[in-house]
């Protein structure tokens, strides 16, 4: 929403200081914004005598503003400062009195407005405006309840603020009854202030220092005061009980209890040191036993006896290689064997990198997906185990709604229709709990390890975690001595203690080596070329077509197809048929697209029809819904039968989803096959038996009886580039 005197504080800022002092310049919109607040935080700087400017009101703003204007109220402060303080007020909402650089009776009333809703007024009485105030006031921070918070939370976080920012390193936080990463850690820093830590000590991080300290502030039914309230607000803000109080009742003590059970925690009631550890940091105590393990180095017996020494039963391992620095972070050849022969257990990790938000999107998650059960079945994971996929960098929230999400969307869609296995997540709360709450992951494994993530900072345990992860360690000794992340086991997940005999990999199609990208680009033209179909246009196209359609060339055709290579290399694998069978039809589709096709689509589009070939494969909903019934009688793939009710649905997917239309296509190869009374393709289909499920894919009849000897060829030609790299 627009604002005019947002819009004059806009204006303000530009006019008076502008890109040549401050070195930025803020739309003029009328929206407030961090944009504003950072310009507004340089001007101040810039008054201050500052001379490196920047957008963040750190140490050095503070103690020059503390020597230069201790406190800023009806004084002989400059005119521009008291403007500065103003536009601040309009941009949070409040009344900056017109912007008249005079701090007079408007300004006056605001600033002690604020500082009621901020909790502070005992600790900075009066209408002027402090340095620590100033600080909060050129933030975003909401000082009243926003987007369906608590207002017991907001009670909580004035209390903090009224008791604890005379000290040093304690800032005014927002009061807008939500728990962030700013709460968590004023939490900490005041438990280290009631501790009797000094200002310089108190860090604000949970430590030995503060952990023995909290060990003598054990509370139990009966305690009352300050203690009790920093405990019942940790608990709180981990969604734990609902009340902050001052006196540790017995509702409280039943509320630990629960509290204790769900985080694998001794069930006291009490406010013991480990129930601080887990309530005010994500990895708790790390002194604690863990059930479990994950690991980059083989299991080998010995290690194996380490492991079991230290109270582990459980050992995650990952299904993926780590590369040259990490030679044994895959499951090893027999490891399997002889982590069941030592009565552990084993979970899967899926993992490639998966350390940015570029790495996760819809289709990268449903290749993971696919290549996850590939590698699943390789080494034995019986039906039923679930696969953790990792996010191991720290998302913050926009971006689990951008990447993480549809990635998972991917994740769960493939794992679901193409397997028995569940899916897992591996990363932080704030994640792992998004993810679970859309229904794509069953159980998390949680990197509470990296405590500073702020999908850490703020967010209570996800309710369906399987492991926490807590430390790394290196424990045992000479041939036994292993590094391990030491995990707590809620009983969620307790992996696999034996597996199916692992499915033989030979054979199977792998992705394409782009050195014999030219090459297989040149045969494919050569070979259309040889049956009349050239590089671009066609029989079927003028060239007033293909001006208008925009046309696809058989170069384009095969970019596309080598670009959605690990697709189609992951459904051959998965079904266990020759990647060319799934390419040929596709390549040949969209070549072959024409006006005719748009001209069909268009007219389901606008409701003139019920069904067209669409979208690469060139696939009819009807076609779509037999194929796919077909392959989920066949216990193929999973899922609820389709109807002639889904056509609309199914023709949208395969119009608009190419993942789903290729995905399709190989279903289609599979019920052609039954069609025509062939068996099922596999790795040895022949080329007569591959050429008639070709002309099945184009119907019956003479036209499709050409078209199959025209995909043969292709098929050929795909084929040839692909055994070749398979067997190098």
């Amino acid at each position: 929403m627009e604002d005019e005197m947002v819009r004059s504080a806009q204006r303000f800022v530009n006019t008076v200081y502008g890109e040549n002092k401050i070195g930025v310049k803020v739309e003029e919109d009328g929206k407030t914004g961090w944009q504003l607040m950072y310009a507004l935080t340089r001007a101040l700087q810039y008054e201050l005598g500052i001379t490196d400017l920047s957008n963040n009101f750190g140490p050095t703003t503070l103690s020059t503003l503390e020597a230069t204007w201790p406190s800023i109220g009806f004084r002989d402060t400059p005119a521009n400062v008291t403007m500065i303080i103003q536009s601040a007020l309009y941009a949070k909402g409040y009344d900056g009195s017109g912007i008249n650089g005079i701090y007079d009776e408007r300004t006056e009333a605001a600033v002690a407005l604020m500082k009621r809703r901020m909790g502070v007024t005992a600790a900075f009485p009066g209408s002027d405006l402090v340095p620590k105030v100033f600080k909060a006031l050129l933030t975003m921070d909401a000082y009243v309840v926003v987007n369906n918070g608590s207002d017991t939370v907001r009670a909580i976080q004035q209390w903090l603020n009224g008791r604890y920012t005379g000290r040093r390193d304690f800032f005014v936080m927002p009061c807008d009854g939500h728990f962030s990463r700013d709460v968590a850690k004023s939490m900490i820093y005041a438990v280290q202030y009631e501790i009797g830590m000094a200002d310089g000590v108190a860090d604000g991080w949970f430590g030995n220092q503060t952990e023995a300290g909290l060990g003598e502030h054990v509370l139990t039914v009966g305690a009352a005061g300050n203690w009790v309230r920093l405990f019942s607000a940790a608990m709180m803000f981990n969604q734990r009980f609902d009340a902050f109080t001052a006196a540790f009742e017995s509702t409280l003590a039943t509320a630990v209890r629960s509290f204790q059970r769900f985080a694998a925690l001794e069930e006291t009631g009490k406010a013991d040191v480990r129930t601080w550890a887990s309530l005010l940091v994500s990895y708790g105590d790390q002194d604690r036993k863990g059930g479990a393990c994950d690991c980059t180095t083989r299991i080998t017996n010995a290690r194996a006896a380490t492991l079991k020494a230290e109270g582990i039963r459980i050992v995650g391992r990952y299904l993926t290689p780590g590369g040259s620095s990490l030679p044994e972070k895959q499951i090893q050849s027999g490891e399997l064997d002889t982590i069941a022969f030592n009565d552990l257990r084993c979970f899967p990790i899926y993992q490639t990198w998966n350390r940015s938000a570029d790495d996760f999107y819809y289709g990268a998650g449903v290749h993971a997906a696919l290549a996850a059960i590939d590698w699943a079945k390789f080494y034995g994971f019986k039906n039923g185990t679930t696969i953790y996929f990792a996010v191991d960098y720290d998302a913050v929230d926009w971006e689990v709604t951008e990447y993480i999400i549809p990635h998972f969307k991917g994740i769960f869609r493939a794992i679901g229709e193409n397997s028995s296995y569940n899916v897992g997540i591996y990363g932080p709360r704030n994640v792992c709990r998004r993810v679970h709450n859309q229904g794509y992951a069953v159980t998390s494994f949680v990197s509470d390890m990296s405590s500073g993530f702020s999908g850490n900072l703020g967010y209570p345990l996800p309710s369906n975690w399987a492991f926490d992860q807590i430390v790394t360690k290196w424990v045992g000794s000479g041939e036994g001595r292993i590094e391990i992340d030491v995990d707590i086991v809620s009983g969620r997940d307790d992996g696999q203690d034996s597996f199916d005999t692992p499915l033989d990999p030979t054979g199977l199609d792998t992705d394409f080596d782009d050195s014999y990208h030219d090459a297989a680009l040149k045969d494919v033209q050569d070979y259309l070329v040889s049956i009349g179909v050239p590089e671009t246009g066609g029989d079927e196209w003028n060239d007033d077509d293909w001006a208008t359609i925009g046309g696809i060339s058989t170069t384009e055709a095969f970019e596309s197809v080598i670009r959605m290579d690990p697709l189609f290399t992951d459904l051959a694998r998965v079904l266990r048929v020759r990647k060319a069978l799934v390419q040929a039809p596709v390549l040949w589709e969209l070549r072959k697209w024409n006006p005719l096709d748009k001209f069909a689509d268009d007219a389901v589009k606008d409701g003139d029809r019920d069904d067209s070939s669409t979208g690469w494969g060139q696939i009819f909903a009807a076609t779509a819904i037999k194929a796919r019934n077909h392959c989920i009688d066949q216990g193929i793939i999973n899922g609820s039968r389709l109807t002639d009710a889904d056509m609309a649905s199914v023709w949208n997917r395969l119009h608009e989803d190419t993942i789903y239309n290729i995905t399709t296509a190989a279903y289609v190869t599979l019920w052609d096959a039954a069609e025509i009374g062939v068996a099922r393709p596999g790795l040895n289909t022949s080329d007569s038996d591959s050429q008639a499920i070709l002309a099945r894919y184009n119907g019956t009849g003479d036209g499709a009886e050409k078209y199959g000897r025209e995909l043969i060829g292709l098929y050929q030609v795909l084929e040839q580039y692909n055994g070749t790299i398979r067997t190098s």
